[in-house]
């Protein structure tokens, strides 16, 4: 009896053990450690994971659509990102008593232990680390336009340095602990992504309609043009990967029984997409409504002018996706900083969180530097993550977590959406691979 008690006593205090360790870990991870987020956090937090320099390139995408098959997607796709964006939201404390903080929390309590890892974290992190070396790439890019705008006369600075100079600001930033500590950067760059999507649209209109504007195919081959429709689709698919963070940015925010984390939660949520649509729909319709189907895949380069407008929203692009940069490598240094404390047996100290976040940032800006085209690269690879990360991993978790009622509504929705993703899943590493392939001619590696 006595043994039986002091065995149960010595198990109970191990588990004792085991809690507290994981409360300790849990509090030091950037996704959980500080969970006093504000509902206005959410909603700078998703616009800047949701806003990239992408938005430049929808009039473009536009062109390639067409007036009636291009509105219809550009609305398709906000509704259908909006409805698996609150379906992520609900699903975060779903289980009584527990928070799912990550997106594969949420993939095991659908999936199971082992294949729930497998079926999310793959495509998360190509989606994350992707939008990273992308964006180290955009920083760079948009640095050199700026410098060239505002000094055409100057001696042309290698791309690969702009990259290095936009990378420098990023291996301090990632310093920052955890996803409430970027708040301000995150902020900034909410701020910029509306303030360079209102120059690139006001400056079209200012510039007026082209001369002779063309709305018809870009090619004169069908080939071409079915092929430029699914690259197109692609990248209006990609304009919404916010959904890779969502849960985390959501884990930030407190919760009770009397006012769960959802509801601060779907407050910045529907603020945050009221900001998309700002920032979306008249980039896209306006430039193309401008020049037609001579606009560039940027729309600032159509611009040119004003030189000093130009330059500040270059200059912009580049405030905005360094925050961008943050909101997205938050979550792969909370994956990496877990596997190295759980699995590896590291003490979770600063020198632990310096060398893991300095070598990422690091390895993002060498490829980036390596890979300039790394953009086309990602329509191929994207394609595959994207689209199922934001148009229909989240209906299909919700089909098995909440296991509507068969034909009724919710499922028939859902079932909508998830055929919509599988043929964006399939459509638009089409139309990357097909362009990478007639553009590798013009590709330089270290450009």
């Amino acid at each position: 009896m006595g043994a039986g008690v002091e065995l149960e006593m010595g198990n109970h205090g191990e588990q004792s053990n085991v809690d507290a360790k994981q409360k300790a870990l849990e509090d030091w991870l950037p996704v959980t450690a500080s969970r006093e987020g504000k509902w206005w956090y959410s909603a700078f937090h998703n616009l800047t994971a949701m806003v990239g320099a992408g938005v430049l390139s929808l009039p473009y995408a536009m062109s390639n659509m067409g007036w009636g098959p291009g509105i219809i997607i550009l609305v398709m796709s906000w509704v259908i990102t909006l409805y698996t964006l609150w379906q992520m939201v609900e699903m975060h404390e779903m289980i009584p008593g527990k928070r799912l903080d990550r997106y594969h929390e949420l993939g095991q309590a659908a999936f199971g232990e082992k294949l729930g890892l497998w079926v999310v974290v793959p495509q998360q992190v190509v989606v994350e680390v992707g939008t990273c070396i992308v964006y180290m790439v955009t920083g760079g890019k948009s640095l050199k336009k700026a410098h060239d705008t505002i000094c055409p006369d100057c001696k042309d600075i290698k791309t690969s340095y702009w990259i290095i100079i936009f990378a420098s600001f990023n291996f301090v930033l990632a310093q920052c602990p955890n996803f409430n500590s970027i708040s301000a950067i995150s902020f900034s760059a909410a701020a910029m992504s509306l303030t360079y999507s209102t120059i690139a649209w006001a400056a079209s209109i200012k510039k007026g309609i082209t001369p002779d504007v063309n709305y018809g195919p870009r090619s004169t081959s069908t080939a071409d043009n079915i092929f430029n429709f699914f690259s197109a689709l692609g990248d209006v698919a990609f304009a919404y990967a916010g959904h890779n963070v969502v849960l985390e940015i959501q884990a930030t925010m407190p919760s009770t029984p009397e006012c769960p984390s959802k509801k601060p939660m779907w407050k910045g949520v529907i603020l945050a997409y009221i900001g998309v649509a700002f920032c979306y729909f008249p980039t896209a319709i306006i430039g193309y409504y401008m020049f037609g189907n001579t606009v560039d895949d940027n729309i600032l380069i159509t611009l040119e002018r004003p030189a000093w407008l130009i330059a500040a929203a270059n200059l912009f692009v580049v405030i905005h996706v360094i925050g961008g940069y943050q909101v997205f490598a938050m979550p792969v240094f909370d994956m990496i900083e877990t596997v190295m404390v759980k699995k590896l047996d590291f003490a979770p100290t600063f020198a632990l969180r310096f060398s893991v976040r300095t070598l990422y940032v690091a390895i993002t800006m060498f490829i980036g530097i390596c890979i300039p085209f790394f953009g086309a690269l990602l329509g191929f690879l994207g394609g595959f993550a994207f689209a199922p990360t934001t148009y229909f991993l989240p209906c299909i978790i919700w089909l098995r977590l909440k296991k509507p009622e068969k034909f009724g509504f919710s499922w028939t929705v859902n079932w909508i959406c998830i055929g919509i993703g599988v043929l964006l899943m399939t459509l638009s590493p089409i139309g990357a691979l097909r362009n990478i392939i007639v553009q590798a001619k013009d590709y330089k590696f270290f450009s």
